[in-house]
């Protein structure tokens, strides 16, 4: 097994250890970059402050929302983070909040919490890059909820040489990628000349949820594993299961 880290930059370093303890070669490519949305309004003081909850949707909503608002996150407020990694970064800013359970790191698990059934009335604040899934909002407004978004951060394809990069990959003898984002998938695909299609097709791709799941097998990889959650520990368990097998 060779296994290709496609993480943001920065983000990798966690997983690189791990491998290197459990003996698996990898190598790091960044499939994705972050940057703060050029776009967004900066929050003003009211708006935070007349919130009843915020629910941040990564690390890097929590980050780019801090330094946005450039002062301390309202005490009063009830915070909620999708994964584990999302958590942490908020304590890192000084935020408590409560977390989607382990085994459904996900809009789906998160929408599970009793603190978000019953939202009759309540000032709801999405905290997101741009785009992505509607089914977090769509339900909380079902409850009850009034639902906003803060678009404090945007995607891109980092510039890569498709040819160059997936030849590398090969040379280097990847067969196993994880992917912890759908959009690193699209990314990937766009990547990857036409002609390696069956040579990527045929590696083992590790994601994230359900979603991502039935997009990956849609697009046409043939082995697709599910490790339900996007954090280390999750795809560290992914790996080391097909290690083993």
């Amino acid at each position: 097994m060779k296994v290709l880290l496609t993480r943001p930059e920065g983000r990798n370093q966690q997983m690189q250890q791990a491998l290197a303890d459990a003996g698996i070669p990898c190598m790091i490519t960044p499939l994705m970059a972050v940057e703060a949305n050029p776009a967004v309004a900066q929050l003003s003081p009211d708006q935070i402050v007349q919130a009843d909850i915020i629910i941040f949707v990564s690390r890097n909503a929590v980050q780019f929302a801090s330094q946005a608002l450039a002062k301390p996150w309202p005490a009063h407020i009830r915070y909620f983070a999708v994964g584990q990694a999302t958590l942490a970064a908020m304590a890192d800013v000084g935020i408590t909040g409560q977390v989607a359970a382990d085994d459904n790191q996900q809009s789906e698990g998160l929408l599970l919490l009793p603190a978000l059934q019953q939202l009759q009335g309540k000032q709801v604040i999405i905290i997101r890059g741009n785009g992505g899934r509607e089914l977090l909002a769509q339900t909380l407004t079902e409850r009850g909820a009034n639902v906003h978004y803060w678009e404090v951060y945007r995607r891109c394809c980092p510039p890569l040489d498709g040819q160059q990069i997936s030849q590398a990959w090969q040379t280097f003898g990847i067969d196993t990628i994880l992917l912890t984002s759908p959009e690193m998938l699209d990314n990937l695909i766009a990547l990857v000349p036409k002609e390696l299609f069956p040579w990527l097709s045929a590696c083992h791709i590790i994601v994230p949820s359900n979603r991502a799941e039935a997009q990956a097998i849609a697009k046409g990889m043939t082995r697709v594993t599910n490790a339900g959650a996007a954090h280390s520990k999750a795809m560290l368990a992914t790996l080391k299961s097909d290690h083993s097998a």
